[in-house]
């Protein structure tokens, strides 16, 4: 094994450690993932201050109990500036014992980072390398303060010592112990020469940089940096920490003069905290609408920009995702008209996407084909074109799923099983991980529509330990709705049930609205097969509303289709020995021709949105039904089941071929 793979192991089992830890100390917690990873950081797995830290933070009302359960209740940003007194005194008096020149050093070691070069030290202090070296090594030697050095060259060809604090508070302590004039001139000198030894490749160090510039009060580098590191931040979908960037820097941007250089700025940071935003808290928060509120005037006296449109594609997102599809139509249609009016290929690339992800959710999935296509003949067409995106996620992974789910409902369920496929494994070779969550939640619903509940539940499962690791509540919500309907499919139908209600309550939590009323149907159609048949014809109908007020019509004719196996569950027994001659009451027979209005209905809507898949299931239903009672009525599902050209052995097809089979004789039906 090489040693990195050393280090990942060596680091995993001190995070479990921390992770026993506070399940020992704080039982029956909700601690997201990421205090783990920050207490671990903080203390680098250490007992003595592992525990002090924690202490601290329960002193602090920063873990609190409530209703029996214990739950963070500060920003882990606090979490992570927090140094325990006991701990502060012990060090300082270690470092009182120091000479003044180690101490002098020391300090400026702190200026420079948790890994300092000797080169940053010397800049910081006006000194020379030797003489900083010096005094690094002894106190390497002694194992205070720094690790041992080891040598790195610098981009511009000079090598230079670099030693590593023994642990974060040993940097922390000296650094607060500073005079703050001179800590202001260190940082300065230490970025200034950072800028000038980078060069081109000064993006890099950009975190640093802005760093440096803040605490020296240079206020135009530090938002210049500010942004760059922010940006970097969201490429790794490192959200929380490209949110925390740009909070900083809007408090910068106050202490800048108006004008339309700030102006363009505060959109770039508004755009970069509303990715972030969206990613941790859901397309449709309140986090979100409040960005948008604190900055309309700015986004609407604004001139057509490359960052005005990445602002109006976040907005058309917001709207979607809150329901307002009508909106979002309007938004896409504006974002095609702006994109030729830039001549950017990557911004044309991008209003395509929107105006298919738009379309697919009105039902109109042929449409929306159209514009996913020319999205990806862009993309390969520009593939060496700088590309930042806009939303966090990879243009191609996320076109090519959406290809697939179009696919899957016009009724081309292999080939939506090779575009998903595509999708999934780009998303891997790119190792981004909010593409790779998207990808993930998408390639699960569309394996679960395939009747694979297994590559389902494992797929959700990725959604939900992706998305737990990087903070983003959002997919973590919607991995849970994944997951619970692949338990229910597999026979876990109690356990189903209850994840995909955890689920559902946590994506409401975010705001979001699109695809819930398809969230609520897949709740119902498991309610029903569960024996809950009441429970479920209470949730379609919630799913039916939600849809007629969204406008959301991708899913609505299944949604219809589950209505009617609902009502057949629910009164089930009468349905089937009620005929339409029959002398039973009007009641019994109502429940029949309820049912049949349903799928009738599903097929309506099905024939309208040229959605075969859905058409063929209320089919399937609506001939099962005249089957019960005796009824003919099979020359609908014959007719959509000879259309298909593809996907004969999936569930579906499987069916249609077997009860046609028993109503036409087994030589009359064709299988390819």
């Amino acid at each position: 094994m090489n040693w990195r793979s050393n280090v990942s192991l060596k680091k995993w089992s001190r995070e479990e450690v921390v992770a026993e830890f506070l399940s020992a100390r704080f039982p029956r917690h909700q601690f997201p993932a990421r205090l783990r990873q920050t207490v671990y950081r903080r203390t680098e797995g250490t007992p003595l201050f592992m525990v002090n830290l924690v202490e601290y933070l329960a002193d602090q009302q920063a873990i609190v109990e409530e209703q029996g359960s214990w739950k963070l209740r500060a920003e882990l940003s606090e979490v992570e500036r927090g140094v325990p007194s006991n701990l502060r005194d012990l060090i300082q008096k270690q470092i009182e014992r120091l000479s003044p020149d180690e101490r002098t050093v020391l300090e400026a070691a702190s200026v420079a980072g948790m890994e300092c070069s000797s080169v940053a030290i010397a800049a910081g202090l006006e000194n020379t390398v030797e003489w900083v070296e010096e005094y690094c090594e002894e106190l390497a030697r002694r194992h205070q303060f720094l690790s041992p050095a080891w040598l790195v060259q610098l981009p511009n060809g000079s090598v230079t010592p670099r030693h590593r604090f023994i642990h974060v508070l040993y940097r922390e302590v000296p650094y607060r112990m500073i005079p703050p004039m001179r800590r202001s001139q260190i940082h300065r000198r230490i970025a200034e020469h950072g800028v000038v030894i980078y060069g081109d490749r000064v993006s890099e160090i950009a975190a640093e940089l802005a760093m440096h510039f803040e605490q020296s009060h240079d206020w135009p580098r530090a938002l210049e940096y500010l942004l760059r590191s922010a940006e970097n931040a969201v490429a790794r979908s490192a959200h929380h920490e490209a949110a925390d960037l740009v909070r900083r820097g809007l408090l910068v941007l106050k202490s800048l003069p108006k004008n339309v250089e700030r102006d363009h700025q505060e959109i770039r940071l508004r755009m970069i905290l509303s990715v972030s935003l969206m990613a941790m808290k859901g397309f449709g928060s309140a986090e979100v609408e409040q960005v948008y509120a604190e900055a309309k005037d700015l986004f609407n006296s604004s001139a057509p920009s490359p960052h005005l449109f990445n602002t109006l594609y976040l907005h058309g997102l917001f709207y979607i995702t809150r329901g307002d599809i009508t909106a979002a139509l309007e938004i896409a249609t504006q974002l095609l008209a702006l994109a030729d009016k830039l001549e950017d290929p990557m911004l044309n690339m991008e209003a395509h996407r929107a105006m298919g992800a738009t379309l697919i959710e009105l039902g109109r999935c042929n449409d929306s084909l159209e514009h996913f296509e020319r999205a990806l003949q862009i993309y390969s067409a520009n593939r060496h074109h700088p590309y930042t995106l806009t939303i966090g996620h990879d243009c191609r992974v996320m076109t090519e799923c959406s290809v697939a789910r179009a696919l899957w409902a016009v009724g081309f369920p292999d080939t939506a099983l090779e575009r998903i496929q595509t999708g999934l494994a780009f998303a891997r070779e790119l190792s981004h991980p909010q593409s790779l969550i998207g990808a993930a939640h998408l390639a699960a619903q569309l394996y679960q529509e395939r009747g694979e509940p297994e590559v389902a539940r494992n797929l959700a499962s990725e959604v939900i330990k992706l998305a737990d690791e990087h903070g983003l509540e959002l997919w973590v919500a919607l991995g849970k709705i994944d997951l619970g309907c692949a338990q229910a499919a597999l026979g876990d139908s109690d356990g189903g049930i209850s994840q995909m209600q955890q689920g559902l309550a946590a994506y409401d939590a975010t705001g979001g609205r699109l695809w819930s009323p398809y969230f609520l149907g897949l709740l119902a159609d498991a309610l029903g097969k569960a024996g809950r048949a009441e429970e479920g014809r209470a949730a379609i109908e919630k799913a039916l509303r939600l849809a007629e007020d969204t406008g959301e019509r991708y899913s609505l004719a299944e949604l219809y289709r589950f209505k009617g196996e609902l009502i057949l569950k629910s009164r089930g027994r009468k349905a089937r020995v009620c005929t339409s001659n029959s002398t039973a009451g009007p009641c019994e027979i109502s429940f029949v021709d309820q049912a049949r209005d349903c799928f009738e209905q599903a097929m309506h809507i099905a024939e309208q949105s040229m959605t075969r898949s859905w058409y063929l299931r209320s089919a399937l239903g609506l001939d099962r039904l005249e089957m019960s009672l005796g009824n003919s009525g099979h020359e609908q599902l014959a007719e959509i089941y000879s259309s298909f050209t593809e996907g004969f052995d999936s569930p579906d097809l499987k069916l249609a071929r077997e009860q046609l089979t028993v109503r036409l004789g087994r030589h009359a039906i064709p299988t390819d």
